[in-house]
């Protein structure tokens, strides 16, 4: 019998400073409390910390090991100019049956289309489609970073759906986008930076 091939949970993402992620992690404690959720893992929502917030580019999914160097590599292929991003309004994701609390990244005012997220997203999706056979989702890349996580019982629960106050004033250029494995256990996810390709400074 062919024993089982070795995976992992791969995805590409770009990370906000940490001085952003704080700020954010604490706009979204006040969120879950102006809605009267209760924050904590055995409450319905769970605060994420601040080091675990990202945008993702592209989701790969369980990816064979060994295609983990072909992915590093094409993702190596995709340094460009990404301009300046800012946080947005808040979301819940997704829209009709909530799963998580998320706050929109797009491109500030003034920003070059040709340095704006979507293209550095398309063109990773690209090289690892020739890479590793990738697919894109079919559904339009939204960027986003996601803040808290709803218990799969309590979605329909209080506050969802409910409005939420204002997102704080952020902006930041990101520096890298890098290639991570998620490693989950009972008590949440946790990352593990496999490569990075430097992005080009407008």
């Amino acid at each position: 019998m062919a024993r089982a091939q070795a995976t992992a949970r791969l995805f590409v993402a770009v990370d906000p400073p940490a001085e952003v992620c704080e700020q954010l992690a604490a706009w979204a404690k006040v969120a879950v409390r102006s809605l009267g959720l209760r924050k904590g893992s055995v409450g319905p929502v769970r605060v994420l910390d601040p080091e675990l917030l990202h945008v993702t580019l592209c989701f790969l999914g369980e990816r064979p090991v060994g295609e983990i160097e072909a992915i590093a590599g094409a993702l190596a292929e995709c340094a460009r100019v990404v301009g300046r991003l800012e946080i947005g309004a808040p979301l819940w994701l997704p829209p009709r049956r909530p799963r998580a609390l998320a706050v929109e990244v797009r491109d500030e005012d003034g920003v070059d289309p040709g340095e704006s997220l979507a293209m550095l997203q398309g063109a990773l999706c690209g090289a690892l489609a020739r890479a590793c056979g990738y697919r894109e989702e079919r559904r339009r890349f939204r960027a986003h970073v996601t803040l808290a996580r709803l218990r799969e019982d309590r979605r329909r629960g209080s506050g969802v759906g409910s409005e939420l106050p204002a997102t704080p004033a952020l902006s930041f250029t990101p520096g890298a986008a890098i290639l991570y494995r998620s490693w989950l256990s009972p008590a949440g996810a946790s990352y593990e930076a496999l490569a990075e390709c430097t992005l080009v400074p407008s």
